[in-house]
């Protein structure tokens, strides 16, 4: 029997006041929530009435608070969880993964882990980017903080609509991408560079589908000594509850409830205040002292204060512990004065974390946050389960059954199994246009270099970054398939990241699409002299109310399995964003993958750019013509075409031969084949190493150089290779799909037929052009 809460002899805390559920019908409640914007459907209404009729009294305005926040898709994943352990579920739980927690943690080496987590700003980003970019970044910060590890790289993976439209080219109440673009970017540039972690791998992908709902996922690394590891759960009733550092205010209250429903013309004026406000250089100071209290064995737990804020976290930290907990507000430091209970309780505010100590511990862990200037203040108590106690200067603001708020039941949401289309060829592209076709795919905006904004980001701060965002010669740098770290100075071992996004295949095929996502990480991964060893993946979805939406997240996740148990990779931890769209639009299937590949030595790794004149160039893998999800498919508006095939378990022994490749000193270069193809493959690498090339498109083995140039199925690299290492890369790859493709020149860009020259390309005036593509778009 849960203990009821106060009477009407012992009256709730000032500022504290009940709502009637208990007698109310179901339209009431409905309005209700309507009205206080909590978010409440009819299911969980019932939920929420039996449970006060249950205990006998009417809830308090913290009590439902609190509830909406925990209960809010953001946070419990109630429409997501069934498919999401249907799928990874079955993958089996390797040694090397250490812990599954707020991030993710794998093995590294003897002594040594990583953690990786990905997450999504995206409502707080289309409404303010600025500000929602950079809270996203302080926020991915923590999660990988609250393991123990220490953040040592960041990525963004972006998607905003064209940054041609203009203001009057999109809804009413839509900022223009461009004004999104500058904001996002300088919110990202802001909050990294000003708390001293890397920005070192990311991508920036345009389509009309993300006009009204931009994409802002962020990614972080970090490591830690195994023995730093910690949990998120409390460890032991009578352990005190601390709460660390940035003060509380009413910025961000309501934001998970926001981020849980689509946006309308009115999201502007109605959910700014949804937005916290990020304040780096108080991040920095909190790092420190949290890891100086990690190290000296003071914290048992801890979670960061993300979406829904103190509620939540203190929620999740006991109730995953099987504990309850007593809660003081009046001892959290505030902002501002006049905070009423409910708005302290569910506060958004930026650079928070709550720690579990033992009381003995408590003088030292507070005596070391006020060292770093850091506020630092004991808030409660973890107590015997399953209760939560909610004070206010001694008296009661709520009381509730913690599980039943913070672990709401699943949702069984129907689903439509999504439609594939049909086995059919691909458009047929016209030869007589070949050049034209690479100067157009070269140039379009998903293609031109990213340069502007890497610069911006400072992606070189700790000194570990051996291979850079930008691969090449320091006059002519070009995209690099991935970056590598080298987290100790003591070991010669790296940590290679790479990020992956497929929307255009994924609305396509959601399954194969995914599987595709994968693959396109992995190869990146191999393209550098990394093994992957894992990924964790941002699923960006439309309304899971839809069954059409919940049928291609099934499908994603299903995909995304499959890819990960043929390349065999641990999938540690993950992020789900629903409700991205709305005025009657809605994103593709856009799930993004950070993934990370182990480097035996970082003195062995690959970079993309053509490195000598002379050199022959190698293609590595099947060719496929299906054009469906291309570059191509999309600058020319070709429909439903089917995607490439994908076969994940032939890449990974793909993949290990080009690593033996490597280790033999036979390779020079390796680029893998991505949007636009070979065309844009063969251009990149040129404008990184200066030089030129020529390649006979027959070695795809398709049927027409058009179709060879654009393409880009199967899983491919173009491998540079030495003269004299011909033997052992032709050894290594022995039984594999690989052709000799053409050479290394001094200059130019030429496409062949056999002995017909179909195309040439003048890489010198097109490489100005490529370079500043995004600044004139």
């Amino acid at each position: 029997m849960l203990p009821s809460a106060p009477g009407l002899g012992s009256p709730w805390a000032p500022g504290v006041t009940t709502i009637p559920v208990r007698r109310e019908r179901r339209t009431a409640l409905a309005q209700m929530s309507r009205r206080l914007s909590l978010g409440f459907d009819g299911v969980e209404l019932a939920r929420i009435q039996a449970y006060f009729r249950r205990v006998g009294r009417e809830p308090t305005d913290l009590e439902l608070a609190g509830l909406a926040q925990s209960w809010s898709e953001h946070c419990s994943y109630k429409s997501s969880r069934p498919f999401l352990k249907a799928a990874f579920g079955k993958l089996r739980p390797r040694r090397r993964v250490l812990g599954t927690g707020d991030a993710g943690v794998m093995a590294f080496e003897d002594g040594y882990a990583y953690a990786l987590r990905i997450e999504s700003h995206n409502h707080p980003s289309a409404v303010e980017p600025y500000g929602g970019a950079a809270t996203g970044i302080g926020g991915i910060l923590r999660d990988v903080l609250a393991v123990g590890a220490k953040p040592i790289a960041l990525a963004d993976p972006l998607f905003f609509g064209p940054l041609t439209l203009g203001r009057t080219d999109v809804p009413e109440g839509i900022k223009s991408p461009r004004y999104l673009f500058d904001g996002v970017v300088a919110g990202i540039r802001d909050y990294g560079n000003r708390v001293g972690v890397p920005t070192v791998a990311g991508g920036i992908y345009f389509d009309r589908d993300y006009v009204v709902n931009p994409l802002v996922n962020v990614a972080c690394v970090g490591f830690l000594p195994r023995a730093r590891l910690l949990p998120n759960r409390a460890r032991a009733v009578g352990d005190r509850l601390v709460l660390v550092g940035g003060l509380t205010g009413r910025d961000g209250i309501g934001g998970v409830s926001f981020a849980s429903r689509e946006l309308t013309e009115r999201s502007e004026t109605e959910s700014r205040g949804a937005v916290q406000l990020g304040n780096p250089i108080m991040k920095e100071p909190l790092i420190h002292a949290c890891l100086e209290a990690f190290d000296r064995k003071l914290v048992r737990g801890l979670k960061d204060l993300g979406g829904g804020g103190l509620a939540t976290c203190s929620g999740e930290l006991v109730h995953a512990g099987g504990f309850g907990s007593e809660i003081e507000l009046a001892q959290v430091p505030l902002r501002e004065t006049g905070l009423l209970p409910w708005e302290i309780w569910v506060s958004e505010s930026q650079e928070r974390m709550l720690l579990d100590v033992r009381p003995n511990d408590l003088p030292a862990v507070l005596a070391i946050f006020r060292r770093w200037d850091v506020p630092a203040s004991d808030v409660g108590r973890v107590t015997r389960g399953p209760v939560e106690r909610v004070l206010h200067a001694g008296r009661p603001a709520g009381e509730l059954d913690v599980g039943f708020r913070v672990a709401p039941a699943p949702r069984h949401r129907p689903t439509r199994v999504p439609r594939t289309p049909p086995s059919r060829p691909s458009a047929r592209v016209p030869d007589e246009a070949l050049g034209d076709l690479v100067r157009e795919m070269v140039l379009a905006p998903d293609s031109v270099s990213r340069e502007p904004v890497i610069r911006m980001y400072d992606h070189e701060v700790f000194g570990h970054t051996i291979l850079k965002p930008l691969h090449g010669a320091v006059g002519s740098p070009s995209h690099g398939d991935a970056a590598v770290l080298r987290p100790r100075t003591e070991s010669w071992r790296g940590l290679a990241l790479a990020v992956a996004a497929q929307p255009w295949a994924c609305a396509l095929d959601p399954r194969a699409g995914a599987r595709w996502v994968v693959e396109e990480a992995a190869r990146n991964l191999y393209a550098v002299g990394a093994r992957p060893d894992a990924f964790t993946n941002c699923l960006n979805f439309g309304n899971p109310e839809d069954p059409r939406v919940l049928g291609q997240f099934a499908a994603t996740v299903r995909g995304l399995a499959d890819g990960a148990r043929g390349l065999d990779l641990a999938v540690p931890s993950g992020n789900v964003s629903f409700y991205n769209g709305g005025l009657g639009a809605a994103i593709p299937p856009t799930p993004v993958l950070l993934a990370t590949g182990v480097v035996p030595d970082v003195r062995r790794c690959t970079t993309q750019d053509l490195k000598t004149a002379g050199d022959p160039l190698y293609l590595l893998g099947s060719s496929h013509p299906e054009l469906g999800g291309s570059l191509f498919a999309r600058l020319h508006s070709i429909g439903r075409q089917p995607i490439p095939p994908t076969d994940p378990r032939r890449l990974r022994t793909l993949g290990e031969a080009l690593l033996a490749a490597g280790r033999s000193g036979a390779v020079r270069a390796v680029h893998d084949v991505s949007d636009g193809g070979l065309a844009v493959a063969l251009v990149e690498m040129a404008f990184g190493g200066g030089l030129g090339f020529s390649a006979d498109l027959r070695a795809t083995g398709l049927a027409a150089s058009s179709i060879a140039a654009a393409a880009e199925g199967g899983s491919r690299w173009v491998v540079e290779v030495s003269p004299s290492g011909v033997s052992a890369f032709e050894r290594a790859l022995r039984g594999h799909p690989v052709a000799r493709l053409g050479s290394v020149e001094p200059m130019g860009g030429q496409f062949r037929w056999g002995d017909e020259v179909r195309a040439e390309v003048d890489l010198q005036e097109l490489y100005p052009r490529w370079r500043q593509g995004l600044l004139a778009g």
